[in-house]
């Protein structure tokens, strides 16, 4: 779609709009009709301000300059009933009403103008969204799969959650992380991370060579550049937790590296196991500051089996009363069938948790069933 083609008036609630320009043309002829029948001493011409005021609040400037030629027109015919235009009680109310409406009218263009901007700003961050947090494919080789992403700001569509999926020869690689901070940096270093991994899944064979090249792409990344041109290291303020993953389509398990991330929860039978490693590695960013234990663990992953993978501001979100989201107990109340019907429950059931109140980050799950 075009945007200099999107008008105010052409927003998906204009039915709407043209329902509530009833009340400032009814307010019109109420205000006119009492004016006349008013005692001469009493003059109701300055209420008519308020329709173009209202139109204002949700009209474009097209209609709101309509309305306020209206209300000059409908206080000029009162003035003619009731004595003259020329007299100054009336002219003053006509020069008036003539200026309000010029300044509800600019600002009713100046709120179009805004809208503009903000309906182009999200279809960037959509279209960055798909670039950078590719929707997962529903069935890749023997697993079948769903995902889910919900921002902490309602106006937000990407943030520092991040997750992959990458076709091998022998299985499907997945990872799932989350980069501290917010903002535009988090978004850049998510993409790096997603970027190397695409690039790296099918070129290294082990799992901790991944990792390790994961480590090596995110380190430069995350040092800033001092005021003379010296690299600054600041990895300790910035770094990246994450989950990676490999599944073979031979065998029924799965292989995982966690750095430093929540651990995925495998649903089995209505038991919800905690794939706990014994040899956790430091998070992506932080090598350098302790040996890393790049081990990979295995752990049996069988027909049936759903796995969730998910962030920490699922597990992070609190209740009016501050109380976190009890992931593995709302896990195992689910009864239904599929990955795509688990998120939907859990994202139901999250939002309900938190009962109207904003998430305090960022918050993404992936469900992964394995068929055979």
């Amino acid at each position: 779609m075009d945007l200099r083609e999107l008008r105010t008036d052409q927003h998906p609630y204009h039915p709407l709009r043209h329902a509530l320009l009833v009340a400032p043309f009814a307010l019109m002829a109420v205000v006119s009709v009492l004016d006349v029948l008013a005692p001469p001493n009493v003059h109701l011409g300055p209420f008519l301000a308020a329709a173009p005021a209202i139109t204002a609040s949700f009209a474009g400037p097209r209609t709101t300059g309509l309305v306020g030629a209206v209300a000059v027109l409908a206080q000029v015919v009162v003035a003619m009933v009731r004595g003259s235009v020329t007299d100054l009680n009336h002219s003053v109310q006509i020069v008036s009403l003539i200026l309000i409406s010029v300044f509800v009218t600019l600002f009713a263009h100046l709120r179009e103008v805004h809208e503009r901007e903000l309906i182009q700003l999200r279809y960037v961050a959509e279209a960055a969204q798909r670039v950078v947090l590719r929707p997962l494919r529903e069935r890749i080789g023997p697993l079948h799969m769903a995902s889910m992403y919900l921002p902490a700001e309602a106006e937000a569509q990407i943030g520092g959650d991040l997750y992959a999926a990458a076709r091998t020869h022998l299985g499907t690689r997945l990872i799932i992380g989350d980069v501290r901070g917010k903002g535009m940096e988090a978004v850049g270093d998510a993409a790096v991370v997603l970027g190397t991994f695409r690039a790296a899944a099918h070129q290294e064979a082990e799992l901790s060579g991944l990792v390790a090249y994961l480590e090596g792409a995110v380190c430069p990344d995350l040092a800033d550049v001092g005021p003379n041109g010296d690299e600054v290291d600041d990895r300790a303020e910035a770094f990246i937790t994450a989950a990676v993953l490999d599944i073979p389509d031979g065998e029924p398990a799965l292989r995982l590296i966690n750095c430093g991330h929540p651990p995925p929860l495998l649903l089995r039978e209505g038991r919800v196991i905690s794939l706990d490693v014994a040899q956790p590695a430091p998070p992506l960013g932080l090598a350098g500051l302790a040996e890393p234990a790049l081990v990979a663990e295995t752990f049996a992953f069988e027909k049936g089996d759903i796995m969730l993978l998910y962030t920490d501001g699922v597990i992070e979100a609190r209740d009016g009363a501050g109380t976190f989201y009890p992931l593995p107990e709302r896990l195992a109340t689910w009864s239904g069938t599929g990955p795509a019907s688990l998120l939907r429950h859990l994202c139901d059931d999250l939002i309900a948790h938190v009962a109207g109140h904003r998430l305090g980050d960022d918050a993404a799950m992936v469900a992964i069933e394995r068929l055979h």
